[in-house]
């Protein structure tokens, strides 16, 4: 539950104050230039990656093993896709973060950390 108090309401409110401060600061254009650029580049790179992710997937499926990472790099550079589609700073920075392979190998771990305690709660289960 305050997870989605922290995604619907404050995420938005700090967004719109950085939006209102950017346009105030270097201009109208100048901030929606970089909110396009980021939007449009950030779907390239989704792209690019996603389709690298998904080719490192398809590749580990048939020789037979799991696509573990490759799976979780999939679905972080969905997030990060989506994140750079949406308007603001912050989630420009958590899009373009959760894109390149350095920053996704460091929160990889709690992602499996994550995974794991849902398996061993039973709310995840593996047959």
């Amino acid at each position: 539950m305050k997870w989605l108090v922290l995604l619907f309401i404050i995420v938005p409110t700090a967004e719109l104050a950085l939006l209102i401060y950017s346009g105030n600061t270097i201009g109208l254009l100048p901030t929606i230039t970089i909110i396009l650029t980021t939007g449009i580049g950030g779907a390239y790179l989704a792209k690019k990656q996603g389709l690298k992710a998904w080719s490192e997937i398809r590749l580990r499926m048939s020789t037979m093993e799991t696509p573990g990472d490759a799976l979780i790099d999939g679905v972080c550079i969905f997030m990060g896709g989506l994140f750079l589609l949406m308007p603001g700073f912050i989630t420009d920075i958590i899009g373009f973060l959760l894109l390149f392979g350095g920053p996704r190998n460091l929160i990889r771990p709690s992602i499996h950390k994550w995974i794991y305690k849902k398996m061993k709660n039973n709310q995840i289960l593996m047959m």
